[in-house]
C-alpha cells in the first residue's frame, strides 16, 4: 500500500498574498536518518498520510559525515559476554545529566533499532555464526560499538530513503522551514504546522511562501554546526533550535559539545584508526615555513607521544579528564594552541612521527603495551602510519580519495565541533513540552556525557518511539484549509513581512554575511572546547547585543537569494545566546571541566605544565552538578531563562506480564 498523497493547493492569506498551501496528519522537517528512520516506522505503522520536507536531500550530517569506522553503539549481542538494558542504561548515564527513565528506553529499543537497519540492508558485520562482533569506544566499559565502515550513516540514509521511496511517501526537497506554527498556549501549546520557503524560487529571485498544515511535526534538522567557523559539520548546517526556542520549546544540556580532531577543506573525523596509526603531527607558519614538530614539547618522550597519539582513536573527542599525567587530550590541546599561535597544523600519513632532540627515534618495537598489542593483533607492523592505515582500513583511505584529497601528502587539521550532545528536552516518546512536536535525532538534547556512537542509536529509537505515539495517539487529520488559516495566518503573515524586513534594512544595518561570521567566531573563540567564565560572560553580552541590534535594525542582503542566510543568522542568533546563557549559568554555579570542555581557571585546583614554562590552570569537575540537567526556555519577555532540573533516576522496571498486556491492549502505555 502507498502512502497518502500530500494534498496542495493555492490559498490567500487575509494580506491577499497567495501562498502554496500543504495538508497533511504527519510533517517530518529533515531527510538525515532519524527523519527517514520516523516516516519508515509511521508507514509501518500503518500512518500514512505523511510527507518529508528538507532544504537538500543528502545535505545533512547522517549522508555526509563519518571517520574511519563510524560507531553505532547498541546493547552486546555476541559471545558469553552479559549485558542487560539497564546495564546498558546505567553506562549512558554514568557521565551525568541524562535522565534514567529515556536511558531505559534507547538501550530496551537499542537492539530492534539495530536489527531494522540490518533488515533495511546496512552492512554491519558479523562473524560466520551470525554474531554482531563489538568494539569498544569512548565512554564504553564493554565491546557495544560496530560498524558498517566509514560511511555508516550514509548507508542508513541510502536504504531508509530507497524503502521511503517504494513507500511513496512524499518528499519535498528544496525547501527551507523558516518558522512552526501554533495554536494555544502555556501549558496547551500545540504544533500546527511550519512555514517554509521554495529554494528553488528564491533561488531565481522569487518569494514563494509555503505552509504546511499538519496534526503532528516532527522535527530532525540535527545540530548547529554552523555556528562554529571551525566545524566537521556539513558547511550550512543550522540544527533550527532557534526555530523551535522561538515557539517556547524548552532546550537542555546545552552546555555539552563534543569537539575532536578533523580534516579541514574535506570535513571528515579524524578519529579511529587515523590515529592508531600513529601519524605524525607538525606545524608551519602562514606562509609555508618554519615546520614544527610540536607534539614533541608536550609529551617526555617519543614513546609516550605515540601512545597517546595512538590512544586518540580509543579517546577521540576531546575529554577535559584526559589531560593530566599526559593524557591524550594534550594532543587537542596542542593543536588549538598552534592554530591561536597563526600557525597551520597538519597529519602526515607518510611519516612516522620526528624524532630529535632528546626525543628517540619512533620504533614500533618500543611502543606502549596497548599500542604495541593493538598494532601486534591487527597485523599493522608496516614502515610507515599510511602502510598501516592501507593495511587495516584501506576504506578510510578510499574516502579521502573519493574527495581528491591524496592521504600521501600532509592533511590540514583542527579541533572542530562534531556533535552536540544538547538539544531540545523531549519525554519517553520525544514530545517536546509544546504538544504534537517531535524533536529527534541530534536535535533531540538526550545525552550529557555518552559513550561515542550512541547518538545513531539514539535518533533511529527517537524516530521510532515518535512514530509509535502518534500512530496510536494522534492520528487524527490536520484543520481543514479555513481553521488552520485563522490559526497560522498572523503567524504567517509577521514572518513574511520579516523577510522584507532584510530587503529594506539601511545601511547601516549588519551584513548577513557579517552576522553569520560574528557568531561563528565568537562561539569558536568562547563556546568551544576551552572555556573560562569572563570568555563566556563577555561573549554572551556581545550575542545579546547582535540579538538586540538584528531585531532592531534587521539585516541586508545583497539578493533575494541571501534572505535565506538571513532568516537562517536570525535563528542561528538566537540559539547561540541559548548555548552562551545556559555555559554561563554552569560556570556561575561553581561548574568545572567535564567531558569535552575545560574551564580555565586562574585559581583553578587543576594545573598542568605547558611549553614554555607555562600553566594551564582550570577547574576540576563539580560532580554533584552531574544529577541535575539544565533546561533554557525563552519567556514571553524574550528573555532566556534557565533552570537546573534534577535528573531522573533509573527506572525500577519490574512488569507484570498480564497488567503489561492489559495496558498495552488499552492504549495506556501511552498514558
Amino acid at each position: 500500500m502507498k502512502a497518502t498523497r500530500l494534498e496542495r493547493s493555492q490559498v490567500n492569506l487575509p494580506s491577499r498574498q497567495r501562498i502554496e498551501l500543504c495538508s497533511a496528519r504527519t510533517l517530518i522537517i529533515g531527510s538525515g536518518a532519524a527523519g527517514l528512520n520516523c516516516a519508515e516506522h509511521l508507514w509501518e505503522l500503518g500512518h500514512r498520510d505523511i510527507a518529508v520536507v528538507t532544504d537538500k536531500l543528502g545535505g545533512g550530517a547522517s549522508a555526509n559525515s563519518g571517520s574511519d569506522k563510524q560507531t553505532y553503539y547498541k546493547i552486546g549481542i555476541f559471545g558469553d559476554v552479559p549485558d542487560s538494558p539497564m546495564d546498558f542504561a546505567r553506562t549512558l548515564t554514568a557521565g551525568g545529566m541524562m535522565h534514567g527513565d529515556i536511558a531505559y528506553v534507547e538501550a530496551l529499543a537499542s537492539a530492534p533499532e539495530f536489527f531494522h537497519l540490518v533488515r533495511n540492508g546496512v552492512a554491519f558485520p558479523h562473524n560466520r555464526y551470525g554474531a554482531y562482533v563489538g568494539y569498544k569506544t569512548d565512554h564504553d566499559p564493554r565491546q557495544r560499538a560496530t560498524s558498517a565502515g566509514p560511511k555508516t550513516s550514509m548507508m542508513m540514509v541510502e536504504k531508509s530513503l530507497a524503502h521511503l521511496r517504494g513507500m511513496g511517501v512524499p518528499i519535498m526537497d528544496h525547501c527551507e522551514i523558516i518558522a512552526l506554527l501554533t495554536s494555544g498556549s502555556g501549558d496547551e501549546k500545540r504544533a500546527v504546522g511550519a512555514l517554509g520557503l521554495d529554494l528553488e524560487k528564491l533561488k531565481a529571485g522569487e518569494i514563494r511562501p509555503m505552509a504546511f498544515n499538519c496534526a503532528n511535526v516532527v522535527m530532525a534538522t540535527g545540530g548547529p554546526g554552523e555556528m562554529y567557523a571551525v566545524s566537521v559539520y556539513p558547511p550550512g548546517q543550522i540544527g533550527n533550535i532557534g526555530l523551535a526556542l522561538e515557539i517556547g520549546a524548552i532546550a537542555n544540556n546545552l552546555t555539552e559539545s563534543q569537539f575532536g580532531p578533523a580534516s579541514l577543506g574535506f570535513r571528515w573525523n579524524l578519529s579511529g584508526t587515523y590515529q592508531q596509526v600513529i601519524p605524525c603531527y607538525f606545524s608551519e607558519d602562514a606562509r609555508g615555513g618554519d615546520r614544527r614538530y610540536f607534539l614533541n614539547d608536550y609529551f617526555s618522550s617519543m614513546r609516550r607521544m605515540a601512545g597517546r597519539i595512538f590512544l586518540k582513536g580509543y579517546q577521540w573527542p576531546f575529554n577535559s579528564s584526559n589531560l593530566e599525567n599526559d593524557g591524550s587530550s594534550l594532543v587537542d590541546l596542542a593543536i588549538e594552541r598552534e592554530r591561536l599561535k597563526g600557525r597551520k597544523v597538519f597529519m602526515d600519513f607518510a611519516s612516522n612521527p620526528a624524532g630529535g632532540g632528546v626525543f628517540a627515534p619512533f620504533d614500533l618495537a618500543d611502543l606502549e603495551p596497548e599500542a604495541a598489542r593493538y598494532l601486534e593483533r591487527s597485523g599493522a607492523k608496516q614502515a610507515t602510519p599510511l602502510e598501516r592505515l592501507r593495511h587495516m582500513n584501506p576504506a578510510a583511505i578510499d574516502i579521502y580519495a573519493e574527495h581528491n584529497v591524496d592521504l600521501r601528502e600532509p592533511l590540514e587539521v583542527a579541533v572542530c565541533a562534531q556533535h552536540c550532545n544538547g538539544g531540545l528536552r523531549g519525554n519517553i516518546w520525544w514530545e517536546s513540552n509544546i504538544r504534537r512536536f517531535f524533536p529527534i535525532g541530534e536535535l533531540n538534547g538526550t545525552h550529557g556525557i555518552r559513550p561515542g556512537g550512541c547518538a545513531l542509536n539514539s535518533g533511529q529509537v527517537g524516530g521510532l518511539r515518535a512514530a509509535q505515539y502518534i500512530s496510536n495517539v494522534c492520528d487524527d487529520s490536520p484543520m481543514n484549509p479555513e481553521d488552520f488559516l485563522k490559526v497560522a495566518s498572523p503567524q504567517i503573515s509577521s514572518e513574511l513581512d520579516g523577510l522584507r524586513r532584510y530587503s529594506e534594512a539601511s545601511a547601516s544595518a549588519p551584513a548577513a554575511t557579517d552576522v553569520r561570521s560574528e557568531i561563528q567566531e565568537r562561539m569558536t573563540r568562547s563556546g568551544a572546547f576551552i572555556r573560562s567564565a569572563d570568555g563566556v560572560r563577555e561573549a554572551l553580552a556581545d550575542a545579546k547585543r547582535l540579538r538586540a541590534r538584528i531585531a532592531r535594525e534587521g539585516m541586508r542582503v545583497g539578493s533575494v537569494w541571501e534572505i535565506r542566510r538571513a532568516a537562517q543568522n536570525e535563528h542561528l542568533c538566537l540559539t547561540h545566546v541559548a548555548f552562551l546563557e545556559a555555559m554561563n549559568a554552569y560556570i556561575s554555579a561553581g561548574g568545572g571541566s567535564r567531558g569535552a570542555c575545560v574551564i580555565l581557571d586562574p585559581t583553578g585546583d587543576r594545573r598542568i605544565p605547558l611549553p614554555g614554562g607555562e600553566e594551564l590552570c582550570f577547574r576540576s569537575e563539580n560532580v554533584e552538578m552531574r544529577n541535575e540537567i539544565l533546561e533554557v526556555r525563552l519567556n514571553e519577555r524574550g528573555a532566556f531563562e534557565v533552570t537546573a532540573v534534577p535528573v531522573r533516576p533509573l527506572p525500577e522496571d519490574d512488569s507484570w506480564y498480564e497488567t503489561t498486556w492489559a495496558q498495552w491492549r488499552d492504549n495506556r502505555i501511552f498514558d
